[in-house]
């Protein structure tokens, strides 16, 4: 690894948290549609004129855009296999934006395993 520890644990945080505020305007989007899909065609295409159409699908697209280009800076100067496992961090954002900001229920298990994966990236971080 080219650059420091820190630093390169900082960009995949960065990208973990940007993949995490995608993800909640997505939810956040689609769930201010009614979605009723079948097999008619019309109304598939109308549901996916509806989403293109909404501000949050776009702002989520950029947030993918940007943690998609440091993503690949993250991989020009560290180990895929360290790069990936601590890309994990997204679980743990992921379990604590769905609690905070839509307000969804996360069991103890998932607490748990969350917990487990904070532990399975600090033993990665400092092989």
């Amino acid at each position: 690894m080219k650059l420091g520890l820190f630093f390169v644990l900082f960009l995949i945080g960065l990208t973990s948290l940007l993949d995490t505020i995608n993800q909640l305007f997505l939810k956040s989007a689609i769930n201010s549609l009614q979605v009723n899909l079948s097999a008619n065609i019309f109304k598939i295409l109308k549901f996916v004129w509806q989403v293109v159409l909404i501000p949050k699908v776009w702002l989520g697209g950029i947030c993918t855009l940007i943690s998609l280009c440091i993503w690949l800076f993250v991989l020009s100067k560290a180990d895929l296999n360290f790069a990936f496992s601590a890309d994990s961090m997204h679980y743990i954002f992921i379990a604590f934006a769905s609690r905070l900001f839509l307000k969804e229920k996360v069991g103890f298990k998932r607490w748990l395993g969350t917990i487990f994966i904070v532990l399975g990236i600090v033993f990665i971080s400092i092989s």
